[in-house]
């Protein structure tokens, strides 16, 4: 019966890449303290391990961990082929996962902690380290890829509780990023991306003096009882020297359904959709090759985009994606 078991447990290793990546957070962790799930990552193929502690490019990895690249595998009948990819550089969506997975083996067989910087990724090798841009705000941080995820609506990167709450996107839940690879990250020092300087910022004027300004405290009015003052929480990016800030520029919302070589093909697909609204034809030169992609947008907002992408997604069009312009 044991030998049985033993059998039937291997088999099961060899179909299942992961168990709980699906149920990774989108949102903010409840308030309420909840049970930690009991399911965790079943690793389906075991990859060579380098030096101890490193990857076989000297990458460290975490206590436990091996080096893993892995097989393609299907997740919501989405086929996913992990690879290295030294000039990875996407902007998406990012979300994030916490308490219900802290303690639990992460894909490449790390323990997750959930105050750690590290994150999940669909195909990059584990680990890998990625510097992780919010959009919304300039920070950036750098973060150990040591998991796979996130499998909701093509979020591109899953990161650590403590990784949201640097990059300041903990309280919503997700966020627009920009997520590339580190090639020659040596697990001790990064430098930051050098800030773009425009030519009006370049050749303006400089500021007239400005002369000393003295304030004081007025007292409440007589008679009205004055309000304590309110205690203002603290923000933890301010006191980590992790955390480093990027100019934001302009990011745009759109779901594309599909990029095409053939023109004709990208219009019959745009008329299918129609029933959605308006989608447009565009054109786009992609390592010297023209592609014509198929979207809708922009969209107001993340929620919005969501929604519209759950549906078409409904109506057969699985390779449909949230796309950041």
């Amino acid at each position: 019966m044991v030998l049985l078991g033993s059998f039937f447990l291997a088999a099961c290793a060899q179909t299942e890449l992961v168990v709980h990546a699906v149920k990774k957070f989108t949102e903010p962790e409840p308030a309420t303290t909840t049970t930690p799930e009991t399911t965790k990552t079943i690793v389906a193929t075991t990859e060579p391990t380098g030096e101890a502690g490193l990857s076989p490019d000297g990458v460290p990895i975490g206590d436990g961990g091996r080096f893993k690249i892995g097989d393609p595998y299907v997740v919501m009948g989405v086929r996913y082929v992990p690879k290295e990819d030294r000039r990875y550089d996407v902007t998406g969506i990012a979300s994030w996962y916490g308490k219900d997975f802290d303690g639990l083996l992460t894909a490449n067989g790390e323990t997750y902690d959930m105050n750690a910087l590290t994150a999940a990724h669909k195909t990059l090798p584990m680990p890998s380290y990625v510097r992780v841009t919010n959009l919304e705000n300039g920070r950036s941080l750098v973060l150990r890829i040591n998991d796979r995820g996130p499998f909701v609506n093509r979020r591109i990167i899953d990161v650590s509780r403590r990784g949201a709450q640097l990059l300041g996107f903990q309280r919503q839940g997700t966020a627009r990023v920009r997520v590339a690879i580190i090639a020659d990250f040596d697990g001790e020092t990064f430098v930051s991306a050098k800030p773009f300087t425009s030519d009006v910022e370049r050749t303006a004027a400089l500021a007239a003096p400005i002369g000393t300004v003295e304030s004081d405290r007025l007292a409440p009015p007589e008679g009205v009882e004055e309000a304590p003052a309110r205690e203002v929480e603290a923000d933890p990016a301010e006191s980590d020297p992790n955390v480093t800030i990027q100019p934001v520029f302009d990011s745009n919302l759109f779901i594309q359904a599909g990029a095409f070589a053939q023109f004709q093909n990208a219009n019959m697909l745009s008329a299918r959709l129609s029933g959605f609204g308006r989608w447009w034809v565009t054109s786009v030169i992609i390592d010297g090759r023209e592609l014509y992609r198929v979207r809708f947008g922009p969209l107001a907002n993340l929620e919005e985009a969501d929604t519209m992408l759950a549906q078409v997604i409904e109506s057969g069009h699985t390779d449909a994606r949230i796309i950041i312009d």
